[in-house]
């Protein structure tokens, strides 16, 4: 019987995976990855590791759930070391849970190898702490995915009213619904919110406004997938400590960057 890691890869700057997660990918002999890994880390793995793709965009998915599953369950049965490698940490919104409960039940030992997740890394890349003395003494991480008819799963009403600091995944296509649920139970509409695009990556850029005004500024500017929605007081904080971006501008003329 092999062993099967599920690894968290980080937000995307291949620096901040875990000394562990590389651990696991140079000692994988498969190696399973998602879209939103970097793909620089694959370079640590062994010339002979099988590297399989299991990408999903939006609305198409190169591999089923259910596919990534059997291969985790073949491969470990096989006596491999296989690396599970996901796009920040497995647990928040990576469906880590879900492969850890397939290995239970056909008895495969596993480990989980948590990561960074976007929500608090592309937030500190655009400078903006989740949480702040002054402004926010709390923050939840929430799905900004719906299916349109499907009944609505968020509690939009405690996050309005309960929460400082939000920071939305997947939320891009359902942006002006988000703010409307916001809205309507009560957060102001002057209540800042920034969109970081590609976070931690050279390709990072990111847009502010406010619950009022952020909808048409990202359709103005265009701004795609994956990107993560910050909102909240601690927004502000981003006019006195953005760094990164800068620090883009000034090492990476050429890049493109925004």
């Amino acid at each position: 019987m092999g062993k099967v890691y599920i690894v968290g890869a980080g937000p995307g700057d291949p620096e901040l995976i875990s000394v562990k997660g590389v651990k696991c990918i140079k000692q994988a002999d498969v190696i399973l990855y998602d879209r939103l890994v970097n793909k620089e880390l694959l370079s640590y793995a062994k010339p002979e590791a099988d590297l399989i793709y299991c990408g999903k965009l939006p609305n198409y998915h190169t591999m089923k759930q259910e596919t990534i599953h059997a291969f985790l369950v073949k491969y470990a049965k096989k006596g491999k070391i296989v690396t599970r490698l996901k796009g920040g940490d497995p647990f928040i919104f990576g469906r880590g849970g879900e492969e850890a409960e397939v290995l239970v039940k056909h008895g495969i030992p596993f480990e989980i190898i948590p990561g960074i997740t976007a929500g608090i890394a592309a937030s500190a890349y655009a400078g903006i702490p989740v949480t702040h003395r002054e402004a926010s003494t709390s923050f939840a991480v929430v799905t900004g995915h719906r299916k349109e008819g499907a009944k609505e799963e968020v509690k939009w009403e405690n996050l309005a009213k309960g929460v400082d600091t939000l920071a939305v995944y997947m939320g891009v296509s359902n942006l002006p619904y988000i703010c409307e649920q916001l809205l309507k139970y009560g957060k102001n509409e002057n209540t800042p919110v920034a969109m970081i695009e590609w976070g931690t990556t050279l390709s990072q850029r990111t847009i502010t406004g406010t619950l009022g005004s952020i909808v048409s500024i990202a359709k103005e500017e265009r701004i795609q997938n994956p990107s993560m929605i910050v909102i909240g007081e601690v927004v502000r904080y981003r006019e006195k400590i953005q760094w990164f971006e800068q620090t883009m501008e000034q090492s990476y003329p050429l890049s493109g960057v925004l």
